[in-house]
């Protein structure tokens, strides 16, 4: 009996700290985030997040899905959403470049709450009935690109750059949007395109005649990696473990991958919000990483704190209350606090000096102006 009781007070306790916990958590009675398109893991992401925050916070989260990086920042831009979960095209906006390398962007100081990094790779899909083994075996094959969608197409060409190949080197054939393209693989227009292993439309085509091939990039490969990382530094050799293809914890592949989806707001966003919003996150955790695919990768645990974009304020409060914070990981977000900066007054002198008035002249311009500043402050520009 006494070994019972000290069980139930020890599980009490348990419960009454979690609950303490999420008591401390203070959000307002509602919030908008936008994510991409509806169905997307993305978006069932934010959605299974915004269901927890109804029922422990009573906060009443609103997912606006959206179909490019333009239209998913523009309500953080104009302050009518906080959050955005975004694809890689969030690292882009904050270089200021692609379609970010305009008069009425440049670069944008975004910044990270969390990321997720599952058991799932983000690669060149391609189909099976193309004999391909291997990314140099792409060479003239057909590669779905999408306009407007530089996140995607950037990806694309990256993963190419592992095989050795640029896009010289295939068929790039365009469509208008991430949907239209992987119709396009299902109806025989195209050998491959980018995805993640565990996005449905990869599952539809593993179930259609053509089926399901994932060439490998191997971590040895160092070479190949060197190639890739030219064009997607954001990118890491990831051991796969989920997604078509019959892939487990027993039947893995070595793919490239990078965080999807990631929260981030912008660095003028109120800490106090951040940090409770992501503090939410944190806690609510086991409540839902079964509540979508993918959410389980938001784990404190699997957070990458040296990767291509710094973490908000208010976020690195809620990193450190739960041990997950070190003197690495400050050293590095400072410096990329100080590469967003130098962005920026990089764009405002450029602005300042009569840039020119077309729209391609002052990308490229800009682009210019860009890698001057970057360079001079001992960066690498990238792009």
């Amino acid at each position: 009996m006494k070994r019972r009781t000290m069980v139930a007070g020890t599980l009490a306790a348990i419960l009454t700290a979690g609950s303490a916990m999420a008591q401390n958590v203070k959000l307002p009675p509602s919030l908008t985030m936008t994510a991409y398109d509806t169905g997307t893991s993305g978006f069932n992401i934010a959605v299974a997040i915004g269901k927890v925050m109804k029922e422990k916070h009573q906060t009443d989260l609103r997912v606006l899905p959206a179909g490019n990086d333009i239209a998913r920042l523009a309500p953080l831009k104009a302050g009518r959403a906080q959050v955005s979960a975004m694809g890689i095209g969030g690292y882009f906006a904050a270089e200021g470049v692609f379609e970010f390398a305009a008069k009425d962007w440049g670069p944008q100081p975004l910044q990270l709450m969390l990321s997720a990094a599952s058991c799932n790779g983000i690669t060149l899909i391609v189909a099976k009935d193309t004999g391909v083994k291997e990314f140099k075996d792409l060479k003239g094959k057909r590669i779905g690109i999408v306009v407007g969608s530089p996140a995607l197409n950037q990806n694309a060409y990256a993963i190419l750059a592992f095989g050795g190949l640029t896009p010289k080197d295939v068929k790039l054939v365009e469509f208008s949007s991430f949907g239209a393209m992987w119709k396009g693989m299902l109806n025989n227009e195209i050998d491959a395109a980018v995805a993640s292993t565990i996005t449905g439309q990869v599952r539809e085509l593993e179930a259609s005649p053509r089926g399901v091939a994932m060439p490998q990039t191997p971590a040895s490969d160092k070479e190949g990696w060197a190639r890739l990382h030219k064009l997607g530094p954001y990118f890491y050799p990831h051991k796969t473990t989920c997604g078509a293809g019959g892939l487990s914890a027993t039947n893995s592949l070595m793919l490239p991958s990078y965080p999807y989806p990631i929260f981030m707001a912008y660095a003028t966003e109120k800490p106090d919000l951040i940090y409770n919003i992501t503090k939410a996150m944190i806690v609510d955790y086991p409540d839902y990483k079964n509540g979508a695919p993918g959410a389980d990768g938001l784990e404190v645990k699997r957070q990458l704190l040296n990767w291509v974009l710094p973490y908000h304020e208010g976020a690195v409060k809620a990193l450190k209350e739960a041990g997950a914070w070190t003197a690495e990981a400050q050293k590095h977000n400072d410096m990329l606090v100080k590469r967003q900066q130098t962005l920026g007054k990089a764009w405002a002198d450029f602005n300042k000096a009569s840039p020119p008035t077309d729209k391609g002249a002052y990308a490229k311009a800009w682009l210019a102006a860009r890698k001057t500043a970057l360079e001079k402050a001992g960066m690498d520009p990238v792009f």
